[in-house]
């Protein structure tokens, strides 16, 4: 349990900044004062999160069209464009980890949010001309990853916001509803790109070659609808937020990394969260490779964007059953579900026709439901099994390990691909991963007299 001094330590002299008193778990202070703070904080904080996946998954929604308008890269560096927004995104998120008990929720969100209109300004202009060099494509994917990164700020702060009762709901609320960026990218993306959006103020047209023939596109699009949101929302957090004071330096809060169950919980949400942002990432890529070569081939980005949706959809779902049945029980149903589904897809990855897509899809509705209901059943753990500070840069480390999720997919399914023309290996081994924590949960925290039931 936390103690007195950390919750309501005297917070430095800056009004405009800084609370001086936050304890969520006196009932009294929560009705009268904490709680239309702590719901104010989560919704301005859940709209950032959005576009901050928006961006962080820009890149796969636009690597699918890119050789259609001229640029002419490889499979394998189609691959690693989508999956270089996860190795920022993990990286960064290691810093973000640690920043909320340094310089507070509101510097913390408004800036980082105001810093994702590098990567949507950028690629607004290097996915018009074919001829930008693959670096800078390369560059800019990395820079895509800043939207990664927020989540290990975002989520920790609003661990701290609220009381451990409602934070299985408030954690799957933010990171459900954030989750839905991925989803709004790639659905957006093939509407958006149809017509010219701010006119002649927003760059030429491309021509998009397809098997149906040609049309005219605006793939800048993209990237350029989200710049006007991202820059009222950062200013709109700078108004609006506070921070709470829960301080500690870098160096106290290393502590975490003594704790055992730091390491399982890590483990456990890189199986849940980490599939669910990889194979968000390499989905398009994924059908367009498996099925693309079939006439009237499903467009990757119709369906793609399913995924995300029914992942985010479950995570929400899965708050208030975690916070009612327990986080454990949830999360060892959801590894199940998991393993089942991801043995199914690869009975239909060589397929012989194209009816064979709609069980390859189901099968990937499927594992990333189950993703889903693990992404918040394990944020409930973590409030559980250890104190608010700790439990608040735990949440942070254990999102930016997951994060790799889009780097280690996209590069190992495209090793698979490169070694044997499929990418049925990496997905038993996504298998044999699934069992190992599967057997973690249930011995760890799961079954009747576990060591750490939560």
């Amino acid at each position: 349990m936390a103690t007195t001094a950390e919750t309501t330590a005297p917070a430095p002299v800056r009004s405009r900044t800084w609370l001086t008193r936050w304890e969520p778990e006196n009932a009294e202070f929560w009705q009268t004062q904490g709680r239309s703070i702590a719901w104010r904080t989560l919704t301005v904080t859940t709209v950032n999160l959005t576009f901050a996946f928006i961006v962080w998954f820009l890149v796969s929604a636009l690597v699918v069209r890119l050789p259609a308008i001229g640029f002419k890269f490889s499979t394998a560096q189609l691959f690693w464009l989508a999956a270089m927004p996860g190795l920022a995104g993990g990286t960064l998120r290691i810093v973000h980890t640690f920043l909320v008990p340094l310089y507070g929720t509101r510097n913390v969100v408004a800036f980082s949010t105001l810093s994702l209109l590098i990567p949507a300004v950028g690629l607004f202009f290097a996915v018009q001309n074919p001829a930008t060099p693959y670096w800078v494509l390369m560059a800019l994917a990395f820079l895509a990853g800043l939207g990664g990164g927020n989540f290990s700020s975002f989520m920790p702060s609003t661990s701290l916001f609220f009381p451990k009762r409602l934070q299985g709901t408030a954690l799957a609320i933010q990171a459900g509803i954030g989750n839905f960026g991925v989803s709004i990218v790639q659905f957006v993306t093939p509407w958006i790109i149809g017509f010219a959006l701010f006119g002649a103020l927003g760059g030429d047209s491309q021509v998009l070659t397809s098997p149906a023939g040609q049309k005219s596109v605006w793939i800048q699009n993209a990237a350029l609808i989200y710049v006007p949101f991202i820059a009222v929302f950062g200013v709109v957090a700078w108004f609006m937020l506070k921070s709470i004071p829960v301080r500690a330096n870098f160096r106290e809060q290393l502590d975490i990394f003594k704790l055992k169950h730091a390491f399982f919980m890590t483990t456990l949400y890189i199986m849940t969260f980490g599939s669910f942002a990889g194979f968000a990432a390499t989905f398009p890529l994924l059908i367009k490779t498996l099925y693309g070569h079939f006439p009237n081939a499903p467009d990757p980005l119709t369906y793609a964007f399913l995924g995300p949706l029914v992942g985010s959809v479950a995570r929400i779902v899965a708050g208030p059953l975690s916070d009612r049945f327990g986080g454990a029980k949830v999360t060892h149903w959801a590894g199940i579900g998991m393993l089942i589904c991801v043995i199914g897809a690869t009975f239909f990855m060589a397929p012989k026709s194209l009816g064979e897509f709609w069980f390859f899809l189901a099968f990937m509705l499927g594992l990333f439901t189950f993703a889903g209901f693990g992404n918040a059943s394990t944020f409930k753990q973590m409030p559980m099994l250890f104190q608010p500070r700790q439990a608040s840069s735990i949440i942070g480390w254990t999102g930016a390990m997951a994060a790799y999720g889009p780097l280690a997919a996209g590069l190992m399914m495209g090793l698979s691909l490169e070694l044997f023309g499929t990418p049925v290996a990496f997905f038993y081994w996504a298998a044999i991963f699934y069992a190992g924590n599967i057997a973690i949960n249930w011995a760890l925290y799961a079954r009747k007299g576990a060591e750490a039931p939560c």
